[in-house]
């Protein structure tokens, strides 16, 4: 027999939208925690421009286009030479810095450099208010398991900071940051100096006006004038 609401939707009776009621309100609780969780999240996320105060150090304001390691006008083949040097002379420029930062972004590895960076500001904090604030959204950002920007550490590394963060010191940071300085040394750091964006800029390609592309000469009829023909090879 045929379900007689199918027949008749006239009768859909009141237990049929109690029913209906319920389900939806079911599902609308089960989605309520997944939203609530999100802006926790995106607040993690952006707790990390709390560190980077210096105008120097936000994100975009010096980096070029995608594909650019930085503005070209502003570096010389001079200059992008030294951050070859070392690792150290890299840093300790602006420019370099930047031109660093945009490289790892282009491997997906910008939380290492992000890491190293908040490190150097929380080391120059100056009171222990300024400390515990600082420590507290670093490792939440980067040390703690499944933090929004977590950097690779050894057990024994991450467990002597997390260890440290509630009564946290100048040194809190020091062997973490460490570690992620000696990974980017080692592995990022050639990669980025065999990169044809820093070759570029070594050779002064991105200085340089683009080549001109040579035309073919188109002749004339004045070309031709006073010019005999051959006829002694038909």
């Amino acid at each position: 027999m045929e379900n007689p609401l199918l027949l008749f939707p006239q009768l859909n009776i009141s237990a049929s939208k109690d029913k209906l009621y319920y389900k939806v309100m079911k599902s609308a609780v089960k989605e309520e925690p997944h939203k609530a969780s999100k802006p926790g999240a995106k607040q993690k996320r952006n707790r990390l421009s709390l560190l980077l105060q210096k105008p120097e150090f936000r994100e975009g304001d010096h980096l070029g286009k995608p594909g650019n390691l930085t503005k070209a006008a502003s570096v010389s083949p001079e200059e992008a030479v030294k951050w070859g040097e070392s690792f150290d002379k890299l840093l300790s420029e602006k420019a370099g810095l930047d031109a660093f930062t945009k490289f790892l972004k282009t491997e997906f590895s910008e939380e290492n450099i992000e890491f190293w960076i908040a490190c150097e500001d929380y080391k120059k904090s100056k009171s222990a208010h300024e400390l515990l604030t600082k420590a507290k959204t670093i490792f939440e950002t980067f040390i703690q398991q499944d933090a929004p920007k977590e950097v690779n550490l050894d057990f024994h590394t991450r467990e002597v900071t997390s260890q440290s963060v509630g009564q946290p010191l100048p040194s809190t940071f020091d062997a973490a940051q460490s570690t992620v300085y000696r990974l980017m040394e080692q592995d990022s750091y050639p990669r980025f100096l065999r990169s044809e964006p820093y070759l570029s800029l070594v050779r002064g390609r991105s200085r340089a006006r683009p080549a001109l592309r040579r035309r073919s000469r188109s002749f004339t009829v004045n070309d031709f004038q006073g010019v005999r023909p051959d006829f002694s090879a038909w």
